[in-house]
């Protein structure tokens, strides 16, 4: 596939060995991955038009497993895990098994990788909607289920590796280098952000705080998209690409260079997404000059696969498996050409917490992942049943469709990006703030987020229209299993360095030493950058006023969690005028020591919290959680009406005490034994605040100590009491929003 031209030594029938190619797999996979697909995609639908349609979905379908803050991270993690991830192994499978010339190592390893899979996404759809989550980005599931999700990737490499250490290949192939790649960074990622301690088989705590966590979190959520999203399907762009075209790769030497300066570059990256935070400015700097450099691989490798189909131009008008693979290849190229210049500081400053970075993203789930996807299972099954697909009229209607929806979701989100980066920083003459009121640019978002849930709308048609066909295609072929092959044995000898061949053949030759010089060269970036920040005390100056939670304030801040808050609200006030006029100081890194995890957000659907406390009384925030879009007019957040009839669970308060003390939060000695009592304490004054406030007439008809000794019971206590601490630890000047 390297090259146009090839010698083969002659060989004798009897030299051959017969094997045959596992299609059952891949078949598995590629039902899970157009299944979980269309569900995942109906889920941020569902997430969508509760944006766009705030009234009906929030408050006449207000059930709490439905509201915004829950299905948001379960949409994020189906697309990714579910469709994404059963795209990359069906992909895998049947490509490795093909370019080594052997059957996968253990078809029961295989087995156990599929079913293992599909159990840990519906540990996902079992946990997320009810607000078992450690709320990091991507990183949502409980300790338990990383444990699950480590041990299946681990199966995962095991039988890969295998598989290569038996092939009947020389060379591995430049796919092959992507897999590899993608396993090993991946664990490493994963293993090393999903340090968390357990309190209960539902709730745990991140062993970092504050800072820290941040830069942990981001290290791994940009490269959980880098090598996850990207690298796995690149990997499957240099087999499938070829194969559709029937065409070599471009340059072999090129797709050398995009390899290696790509898995070394992006690694660095993830500082990006935390500019003008209180993250270390060299660590931000950092970020920030590598994320730059990223164009340069990446197109590399866009090109090297545009470039793949030269000749075979002609075909694309009429072949839509080559129609789906340009439109993918051409999504990754301006995705990977956005991702840099929206690290740069200038244009950060705009779409940071934006609809922007929305429409970014989905490009490249939608373009990118989804369409090249969709071409990978256009030509799988007509191979693995044996027969022409169902309806190629279909097919192109599919191409149309998903690219329409793909233009109309991403347009109207880059178009409210820029009007929310810039109505955010729009000042009068005098110096005051145009929209000094949050909502109003909230209401300025509405037609847009009513265009983009049309296009998810086309998106998913397509896929319907998709799934339809290939199970038509299914019904009408006749599929093979086992699918019979015959190779030469590879000798012992052919291993040895040939006089005169390109260095990099050396490389490939050994895979062993090829995954142990990847994980040297993927884990630079993250050990320049995570250590200093780790063990060096001057990245985070402490605050000597900064005290840890109350227990009240413990539990709020864990019920804030759940709900899902920060999918809409930041924490962190950037050091930019506009920000510090709106919200007030701009945030410092020692207030968040105390914060496991921490709660900066990245999207900005309603204002950002950080110095909420004592802005207003406890009885607005009652109503408001209640009612908010009665005591917030053109408000979209949803009603969270079942705070106040759930009683708080206290029982988990010692063993939450303990585990803070475990992580370094310096409660007293003891203090377990005595959070309780503070925590009743503190919940009967909010509640007394709260009905002491209620309206007279109200008031009247109520039993006051009896109405007192229930609310203060209640999750909406807890959760007042988190949000009024919020900022509080500081003495600083703090606008009014």
């Amino acid at each position: 596939l390297h090259r146009r031209r090839h010698s083969f030594p002659t060989r004798r029938s009897s030299d051959l060995q017969k094997f045959s190619y596992d299609n059952k797999i891949v078949k598995y996979f590629a039902y899970a991955t157009v299944i979980w697909g269309i569900t995942g995609m109906l889920v941020g639908l569902i997430a969508a038009l509760q944006l766009a349609f705030p009234e009906f979905f929030n408050d006449y379908l207000g059930f709490s497993f439905l509201s915004f803050g829950r299905i948001r991270p379960l949409h994020t993690n189906a697309v990714i895990f579910a469709f994404v991830g059963n795209g990359i192994f069906m992909g895998i499978h049947y490509s490795l098994q093909r370019l080594l010339k052997t059957r996968m190592w253990s078809d029961k390893l295989s087995y156990i990788n599929f079913w293992g899979w599909q159990f840990i996404i519906l540990c996902a759809v079992l946990t997320l909607p009810f607000g078992i989550t450690t709320s990091k980005e991507y990183a949502e599931l409980e300790w338990w289920i990383d444990i699950l999700i480590a041990g299946i990737w681990v199966v995962f490499g095991w039988n890969m590796f295998a598989t290569i250490l038996n092939r009947r290949v020389k060379h591995l192939y430049v796919a092959i280098w992507f897999y590899i790649a993608t396993f090993v960074t991946v664990a490493i990622l994963h293993i090393f952000n999903s340090f968390e301690l357990p309190v209960s088989f539902f709730k745990s705590y991140s062993w970092y705080a504050g800072v820290q966590d941040a830069l942990v979190q981001w290290w791994y959520g940009h490269n959980a998209v880098a090598f996850f999203l990207t690298t796995p399907y690149l990997g499957l762009m240099y087999y499938f690409v070829p194969k559709a075209a029937n065409r070599p790769v471009y340059s072999y030497r090129l797709s050398i260079i995009h390899f290696w300066a790509l898995i070394f570059l992006y690694i660095w990256a993830g500082p990006h997404h935390l500019l003008y935070t209180s993250l270390p400015d060299w660590a931000q700097s950092l970020g920030v000059v590598f994320s730059v450099m990223l164009i340069a691989p990446s197109w590399g490798g866009m090109l090297n696969g545009l470039l793949t189909m030269r000749g075979a131009w002609d075909r694309v008008r009429d072949d839509v498996l080559l129609k789906f693979m340009v439109v993918a290849l051409t999504c990754y190229g301006m995705a990977t050409f956005e991702g840099p210049m929206l690290s740069l500081k200038n244009v950060n400053m705009i779409s940071h917490f934006t609809d922007w970075t929305v429409a970014h993203v989905h490009i490249g789930g939608l373009g990118w992942n989804g369409m090249m996807t969709f071409g990978m299972l256009y030509w799988l099954f007509p191979k693995m049943f044996r027969t022409e697909l169902y309806s190629k009229k279909l097919a192109n209607q599919h191409f149309w469709i998903a690219t329409l929806g793909i233009i109309l979701y991403a347009i109207p989100m880059y178009i409210a990006g820029f009007m929310q980066g810039l109505m955010w920083q729009d000042f009068n003459p005098d110096g005051t703030l145009v929209n000094a009121d949050f909502l109003k640019m909230v209401d300025a978002m509405k037609p847009y987020y009513i265009l983009r849930s049309l296009g998810g709308l086309l998106f998913i048609i397509g896929a319907v229209m998709m799934f339809y066909n290939l199970i038509k295609t299914a019904k009408k072929g006749d599929f093979l299993a086992n699918e019979e092959a015959e190779a030469p044995k590879l000798e012992q000898t052919t291993l040895t360095k040939t006089k005169g061949e390109y260095w990099h053949r050396a490389i490939e030759r050994r895979p062993v030493r090829f995954m142990i010089l990847s994980i040297i060269v993927v884990g630079i970036g993250g050990l320049v950058e995570i250590i200093p920040t780790m063990i060096v005390k001057s990245n985070v100056p402490t605050i000597a006023s900064v005290k840890p939670y109350t227990p009240l304030e413990l539990e709020g801040r864990d019920l804030y969690v759940k709900e899902g808050c920060y999918n809409c609200h930041s924490q962190m006030i950037r050091p930019l005028r506009y920000e510090t006029a709106r919200y007030g100081e701009y945030s410092k890194s020692g207030e968040f020591v105390y914060d496991h995890p921490f709660q900066w957000g990245s999207k900005r659907t309603g204002p950002d919290l950080a110095r909420e406390g004592g802005l207003r009384s406890n009885f607005w925030h009652y109503q408001h959680m209640i009612r908010p879009k009665v005591v917030s007019q053109g408000s979209i957040m949803p009603a969270y009406v079942w705070l106040k009839d759930n009683d708080l669970d206290v029982s988990l308060i010692e063993k939450k005490i303990r585990a803070m003390q475990t992580l370094g939060v310096p409660y007293k000695k003891g203090y377990d034994k005595e959070a309780l009592k503070d925590l009743k304490a503190q919940a009967e004054i909010i509640a007394t605040d709260i009905v002491n406030n209620l309206p007279k007439e109200m008031q009247k008809s109520l039993n006051i100590p009896r109405e007192i000794q229930q609310l203060k019971k209640k999750e909406i206590v807890a959760i007042i009491a988190y949000l009024q601490r919020l900022g509080t630890d500081i003495k600083a000047k703090t606008a009014n929003k």
